[in-house]
């Protein structure tokens, strides 16, 4: 299993998806800046005051073998846009992306589109999936429109699934991509980044 998700490299046309280290703290504090994302309320998004617990947890995950922990990298100016994962990997078929977020000014761009289409490509063909979820907060509309728009399917809402920092209970709706439903979806995706650049 530790090996399962060790030294991953993910490269698009658009991004590039480069495991975490503690060297990119700045540069995810600066991506995070942009749109000051550490607001959002129904979201995790690091800021100055927890950036090295969020790391450190990112990295503890990576050891047990549980996740694998990306910067986003922006390909035409080498600047480190966003982050993502896989995680809440409890066996060898299944697999969670998410914690994924991008600096405001990438967002609702083709970025999205290429990161989850390089995220799944490789969880269907190279570690043979079948299944990938994602999790989003009820109230992260934006969110939940996305993951609808991959073609992932809504599985259900996990009621009172977690408790956050200030107390209150957090709604999460889960969906999920199945391995038969993966080319149809594959070829969804595709389409949609030809599109945009053209």
């Amino acid at each position: 299993m530790s090996e399962w998700l060790n030294n991953i490299t993910l490269v698009g046309d658009l991004v590039k998806l480069i495991p975490l280290t503690k060297a990119h703290k700045n540069d995810l504090l600066e991506a995070a800046a942009d749109g000051e994302l550490w607001n959002l309320w129904y979201t995790s998004v690091p800021s100055e005051n927890n950036i090295d617990d969020h790391i450190d947890f990112a990295l503890a995950e990576n050891e047990q073998g549980r996740a694998h922990a990306f910067v986003v990298v922006d390909k035409k100016t080498n600047r480190i846009i966003g982050s993502t994962r896989y995680c809440n990997a409890i066996n060898h078929n299944r697999v969670e992306i998410g914690y994924t977020w991008y600096a405001q000014s990438f967002q609702r761009t083709a970025v999205n589109t290429e990161c989850k289409y390089l995220l799944l490509s490789h969880a269907f063909e190279q570690l043979n999936c079948i299944a990938v979820e994602f999790r989003t907060h009820w109230h992260n509309f934006a969110s939940r429109k996305a993951i609808a728009r991959l073609g992932a399917k809504q599985d259900g809402v996990l009621r009172n699934h977690l408790q956050q920092a200030d107390g209150s209970y957090r709604d999460t709706v889960v969906f999920s991509i199945t391995r038969e439903e993966w080319p149809t979806v594959r070829k969804s995706l595709a389409y949609k980044l030809k599109r945009t650049s053209n």
